[in-house]
């Protein structure tokens, strides 16, 4: 079973309350209060996301004060937010703001990015309940070649570690769900982005992505890379 969290805003505005009951995902950098508002009595769930990568891409840094005065007052079961983190940093970049985390851990889930050694990773799934997996670097491009390698290396560490996988989140990988890795959980903004491209509600599109579930489980699962990838 994998949760799959529906990156946010969605316009109209109004479409939103097809998503209700679902899980969504709210970004820093892309936050509309409105739509916050709605999630936090209409959906299953939050993700809140610190909008890194998307501060990254627009040339900008991080603020992580603010984001963390804004996630404060909505921080409690089952809502839970993504640590803040360095694109393309080193690993004491990232233990550097990981140590400004001021909440539970179980409310917060640090980024390893996959660039990074694998040993950072088996430290963080040792240290917090929740990790997510970020693809930036030489791996940034989900679901290429490089990036399904990395990923079997990192299913390979994690099944080494401990029989039970840890929650690991990826980071826009909505379409990696049934492809054999062990995540828990997965985001993307396919929906928001692409709901009018297919000429439906997005709760329908929502309908198909959520059935695209992957296993948890220590069994060595295939790698099904032939599969193409229906959804980004």
């Amino acid at each position: 079973m994998t949760i799959h969290y529906h990156g946010l805003p969605l316009t109209p505005e109004v479409m939103l309350l097809d998503l209700t009951g679902r899980h969504v995902c709210i970004s820093y950098a892309t936050r509309r209060p409105a739509q916050t508002e709605i999630s936090l009595k209409k959906m299953q769930s939050i993700m809140f996301d610190n909008g890194a990568f998307t501060i990254h891409q627009q040339g900008g840094e991080l603020d992580e004060q603010a984001y963390y005065r804004w996630i404060e007052p909505m921080l409690g079961h089952p809502h839970w937010a993504v640590v803040p983190d360095v694109i393309d940093g080193d690993i004491e970049q990232q233990r550097a703001l990981v140590k400004t985390w001021p909440f539970p851990r179980e409310f917060g889930a640090p980024v390893w990015h996959l660039g990074l050694p694998l040993d950072y990773l088996l430290e963080l799934i040792d240290e917090w309940p929740r990790v997510c997996l970020g693809s930036s670097g030489q791996f940034w491009q989900v679901g290429a070649p490089a990036w399904r390698k990395r990923m079997n290396e990192v299913r390979e560490a994690v099944y080494g570690r401990r029989r039970q996988a840890p929650w690991l989140h990826g980071l826009r990988m909505m379409a990696q769900a049934d492809k054999g890795w062990p995540l828990a959980s997965v985001d993307s903004v396919n929906v928001a982005r692409n709901y009018k491209d297919y000429l439906q509600m997005p709760g329908k599109v929502a309908d198909r992505i959520d059935g695209m579930n992957g296993s948890t489980v220590s069994e060595m699962p295939t790698d099904n890379t032939n599969q193409q990838d229906i959804f980004a």
